[in-house]
């Protein structure tokens, strides 16, 4: 079986590339014969990376011909079909998604957040093209809404949930390593130190938040005695941003400034004692890994997780106030008896898992 994956991948964005792992495992599970094509921004980092083989998202005449011999064309996981971010992006995917229809490749949505999507021309052209793919699933009730909006009625629709959701727990033991490279003052082997870990990313609204985030942050530390270790998700950005909110604390925090694979983040993500956040992926990473989370949200994806792990954001982007974070926190680590719900969370993997599956389906046309 041949299968063409489109998404935003080989961008090293933490994120899209730990769907993409999660894809490739997942599938790989179920239909060991499976073969993939990954259409990337950086083919050569995403063979390395993933052991698949990949084309540039630019060469046409290669997407063709490795679309031409699929069994299935997969675009997905992610905020795809959106004109938030970038209004160009939103006709690439479904450029490539019309490739497929009229090359007779069958085309599934997979595990997508769909929408926002902005005026009257390309919401008429999603509608167009959606409604002719074979199949679809969507990670979020919010994004079946969207749909809806859309008008699009005609493939089988799923509400599954993120792939990143299928991925195994990995052990401690990788990310303590990690960690204790950026330890010089030995809080990793304290115990009556917690770790917090924040995840952030510039966005509308950042110098606001990027202020609140440093009062909170004094706060915390001083009030807890935690230690701050920033997390990147996207390296060079993250990074960028984590270090403006440090320069204008008054305390010492610690930033991971390397690129991660997806099993190191999930690892160092583990051994915090508690994630604040403004990256989808990171606190889905935190669900995975168990450990509890506040989420800051700055899109709807950020309110569709959390509202499906029974949680909302502590504030958005613009609003978020530093004396709210500092309460939640305080709240959540004192609270010893809050657990994630584990049934609630085995559900969600089991409908991250149900992307795959369906796609095999689909592939053996017993759909």
């Amino acid at each position: 079986m041949k299968v063409v994956i489109s998404g935003y991948y080989g961008s090293k964005n933490a994120g899209d590339e730990a769907m993409l792992c999660a894809m490739l495992e997942t599938l790989s599970e179920i239909e060991p014969n499976i073969s993939v094509t990954v259409i990337s921004v950086n083919p050569e980092d995403t063979r390395k990376r993933h052991n698949v083989d990949a084309v540039h998202w630019l060469d046409i005449l290669s997407i063709v011909r490795k679309i031409f011999s699929a069994d299935l064309l997969i675009s997905g996981g992610g905020s795809l079909l959106q004109n938030v971010t970038s209004r160009r992006s939103l006709y690439y995917y479904l450029g490539i998604i019309f490739l497929a229809q009229i090359l007779f490749c069958p085309v599934m949505l997979y595990a997508q957040g769909i929408g926002p999507i902005y005026g009257t021309f390309a919401k008429k052209l999603t509608n167009f093209i959606i409604n002719r793919v074979n199949l679809i699933t969507v990670r979020d009730h919010g994004s079946l809404e969207e749909l809806k909006q859309l008008a699009v009625t005609r493939p089988k629709i799923f509400c599954t949930a993120d792939p990143v959701l299928a991925i195994k727990p990995e052990s401690l033991e990788i990310g303590r390593k990690i960690l204790k490279q950026y330890d010089k003052d030995k809080f990793i082997d304290d115990e009556s130190v917690p770790l917090i870990g924040l995840a952030v990313r510039r966005w509308h609204g950042w110098q606001h938040c990027q202020s609140e985030l440093a009062k909170a942050v004094d706060e915390i530390s001083k009030k807890l005695n935690a230690q701050i270790i920033f997390l990147p998700m996207q390296c060079t950005e993250d990074v960028k941003a984590a270090q403006s909110i440090a320069d204008i604390t008054s305390v010492k925090c610690t930033i991971l400034n390397e690129e991660f694979k997806t099993s190191e983040l999930l690892s160092i993500v583990g051994c915090m004692d508690l994630l604040i956040s403004i990256r989808l992926h990171s606190l889905i990473f935190a669900g995975v890994m168990n450990v509890p989370m506040i989420g800051i949200s700055y899109d709807p994806k950020i309110d569709r997780f959390l509202d499906s792990i029974g949680e909302k954001p502590v504030d958005n982007l613009d609003n978020v106030k530093a004396e709210k974070i500092v309460a939640a926190v305080v709240s959540k680590l004192g609270d010893k008896t809050i657990k994630r719900d584990s049934n609630l969370l085995k559900e969600l993997h089991d409908k991250a898992r149900q992307n795959a599956e369906l796609a095999v389906k689909l592939m053996k046309k017993s759909l």
